[in-house]
């Protein structure tokens, strides 16, 4: 393919990267009088082996005693009482599999190690393995062998309880490290071994998987550090982390490396983040409000169903200055390893063409359905594995519900399941994100990187029906930390922006735990299930209330902005006035859905634009003039200061804002300027303005409002239509 280029996605071992982490606490120990109990019963039989078992050293009395304190199991059974309790007052918000990990399995998984390592216990298993090895080639009890130069990936655990052996760190320049052993039910998945120094660094392998009970999955390899040889050069990644069973904790992922020789990184002038905000480089609030442009079908390119310069100057013109542009992973990476660079660069002149007139773009890592296979987008067709399943055609959201062959590719996704190439699905993805960061590193007109759109959890899915903190904690955030890392590799600035699972547009709250990356925006969509079901409004705004209170509850606990990148998606026009009404009151900036029609993925691919032709000019007939007119309202689009609210009622924009930073280092100075968009769609007549507090500096009837703050406190603003004279009057 033209324009295309490897990217360095070698297989050493069956290794490319990884997660893990370490057990979360010492193990509570057993008192002296249960150990001595116990070395009485077995005494005869440790004199006839010369044995020795220090049961002491395994449980110690101590810490078995403050585990079977009340005080203990107060503070237990508090926090067991918030897993049931949403809302329930508590020291911090509590993961069940962190809670599991840290009140029984790590007591007992210190427990069967020590087992495992005494003398008799070896001797013990050594008798029991011996059938297991023969007819399975796996031992019941026992921990993995590390591995090594010969044999760089650890061995898999015992069946039934042990730690995989961890991965060798690589010595040879630019290897890649050795991948973890698995544990069986109960047990750690070993380590993956670090990448070695040179060439471009060596990836760090993949920590093996915890317990399919439970059990904590292994840490991912560092990556090596390389050297810079020219344009397009990535740094090496960490490994995955190793996945854990239906109890258990996922393996955090290992370091990015880094290239030693890169062009220095320009001064960034782009969006950024500072607490629950979105601003810009001087420190002002940005709020964005704008449509979705996501071309589903080859090439993948909004260019190629017609998107071009006139329909960037009429958003423009609308008041809009943000597109949310869809970026499939089979039009970025059409073979395993092989990064299409034509692609990349039909997408940056959408980027630039909407930059041309002032909109930003948020980069949508977009699918549905997972792949084209199940009459959707996303996934190349080599990233589709359906374990042989069948297929059926059952329509929309029956692909999710009911098709096993997709319910398994999402599960061996999720799984990490090696592609052809022998490298993991997940450890690709983040490959394709860190090459498309690398690209648009820098560029100011990319306000931010949608990891993933409407992330389904595959045949666990009923399960999380009424929320799921086991997936959403322990695969979905995993996941959204080893992709925002990979970006991380090549762009320190540009936001990343992550969302919950497809359900929490059915009101499921989220359980996603904390994305762990400076910028992080919690993206969110908002659909009335009325709406989209039977195309009624009936409870629809109590269904947005949900929604956007589930939103601010997770944003808010995480200090960091919220953005809701799709609602509407429907010809209902009071719909789309409800939902903003209904947010307009958290301030967050939005995005609807969508520009065009022609959704593959949607029951009502032309209902939902708001041009219906993109290759045609969007004027008369070619727009919906109506949700026009309902989505080009006023707002404040850059504010020196901190907003207190605004609304949009009757043709009457209010807005007050305080001068003082979000950041909380004190006050924007006088004369500093405001940015509050007044389209004529909205204000045909021109209008006229209220201020306390400032004074306006654009000029009248000015499709941009500015204004410029009089000095410390709070600035008022009311806007409403110009009066019109009556015929023949004056």
């Amino acid at each position: 393919m033209t324009g295309s280029r490897a990217i360095g996605l070698t297989t050493a071992a069956g290794a490319f990267l990884t997660f893990g982490m370490a057990p979360l606490a010492t193990a509570p120990e057993a008192g002296a009088d249960f150990g001595d109990a116990i070395d009485a019963a077995i005494a005869p039989f440790l004199d006839a082996t010369g044995s020795n078992l220090d049961w002491d050293a395994v449980l110690t009395p101590t810490a078995w005693d403050t585990f079977l304190a009340p005080a203990h199991w107060d503070t237990v059974l508090a926090e067991l009482g918030a897993l049931a309790t949403p809302g329930a007052a508590v020291a911090a918000p509590v993961d069940p599999a962190i809670w599991l990990q840290q009140y029984f399995y790590t007591p007992i998984h210190t427990g069967i190690q020590g087992w495992i390592h005494s003398d008799l216990g070896q001797q013990v298993n050594n008798l029991i393995n011996q059938p297991f090895l023969a007819l399975t080639g796996r031992a019941l009890i026992g921990d993995g062998i590390d591995g090594t130069a010969e044999n760089p990936n650890g061995t898999d655990a015992g069946w039934l309880f042990g730690d995989g052996g961890a991965g060798w760190n690589n010595t040879e320049a630019g290897g890649i490290g050795g991948a973890g052993g698995n544990a069986g039910m109960f047990g750690n998945g070993g380590a993956g071994g670090d990448g070695a120094d040179g060439g471009l660094g060596g990836n760090g392998g993949d920590g093996g998987n915890g317990g399919w009970l439970i059990g904590v999955g292994g840490a991912g390899g560092d990556a090596g550090h390389g050297i810079y040889t020219g344009a397009g050069d990535l740094p090496a990644l960490g490994g995955a982390g190793g996945n854990p069973g239906m109890l258990g904790v996922h393996g955090t992922h290992g370091r990015y490396g880094t290239l030693d020789g890169a062009p220095a990184s320009p001064e960034y002038t782009g969006l950024s983040t500072s607490g629950s905000w979105i601003t810009d480089s001087d420190g002002r609030v940005v709020v964005l409000h704008g449509l979705n442009q996501v071309y589903k079908i080859a090439p993948y390119e909004p260019s190629a169903g017609g998107f071009d310069n006139d329909d960037a100057a009429f958003l423009a013109a609308s008041g809009f200055n943000a597109v949310r542009v869809g970026v499939l992973w089979a039009g970025v990476e059409p073979q395993p390893g092989v990064i299409d660079y034509d692609y990349l660069a039909s997408i940056n002149q959408t980027v630039q063409t909407l930059a041309n007139h002032g909109i930003v773009s948020i980069i949508d890592f977009h699918q549905d359905f997972y792949s084209a296979s199940f009459g959707g987008d996303g996934a190349p067709d080599w990233a589709v594995l359906t374990g042989g399943l069948p297929n059926p055609d059952v329509g929309d959201i029956g692909t999710y519900l009911i098709n096993p062959a997709q319910l398994h590719a999402w599960d061996a996704f999720w799984g990490n399941a090696k592609a052809e190439d022998g490298i993991g699905l997940v450890n690709h993805y983040a490959r394709m994100t860190e090459a498309v960061a690398n690209y648009f590193a820098g560029d100011p007109n990319v306000g931010g990187y949608n990891l993933i759109n409407e992330p389904w959890p595959g045949s666990p899915w009923l399960s999380s029906f009424f929320g799921n903190p086991q997936f959403d904690a322990q695969q979905l955030t995993p996941f959204y930390n080893q992709v925002a890392s990979a970006i991380r590799a090549v762009d320190p600035n540009t936001p990343v922006i992550f969302e919950p699972t497809f359900l929490f547009n059915t009101v499921v709250p989220t359980s996603l735990g904390t994305v762990d990356d400076p910028h992080g925006i919690f993206g969110f969509h908002n659909y009335c299930l009325a709406n989209s079901v039977f195309d009624i409004d009936f409870g629809c705004a109590m269904n947005f209330d949900i929604i956007l209170n589930n939103a601010a509850g997770y944003a808010d606990s995480q200090h960091i902005p919220a953005l809701m990148t799709e609602f509407g998606a429907t010809a209902n026009t009071s719909v789309i006035a409800e939902t903003l009404r209904r947010t307009n009151p958290f301030m967050y900036g939005w995005m609807e859905w969508a520009y065009t029609g022609g959704d593959v993925a949607s029951s009502s691919p032309e209902g939902q634009a708001l041009v219906f032709d993109p290759h045609l000019p969007p004027v008369g007939d070619n727009v919906d003039a109506a949700k026009l007119a309902v989505l080009a309202e006023p707002y404040p689009q850059a504010v020196a200061g901190t907003p207190e609210a605004w609304s949009f009622h009757d043709g009457i924009f209010r807005f007050s804002y305080s001068t003082e930073m979000i950041s909380g280092s004190g006050h924007f100075g006088a004369g500093t300027q405001t940015e509050i968009s007044v389209p004529k769609a909205i204000y045909p007549d021109g209008y006229q303005i209220t201020v306390t507090g400032g004074h306006v500096v654009s000029p009248a009837g000015a499709p941009i409002l500015v204004i410029a703050s009089d000095g410390p406190g709070t600035v008022n603003v009311t806007v409403t239509a110009a009066a019109v004279s009556a015929p023949g009057a004056g």
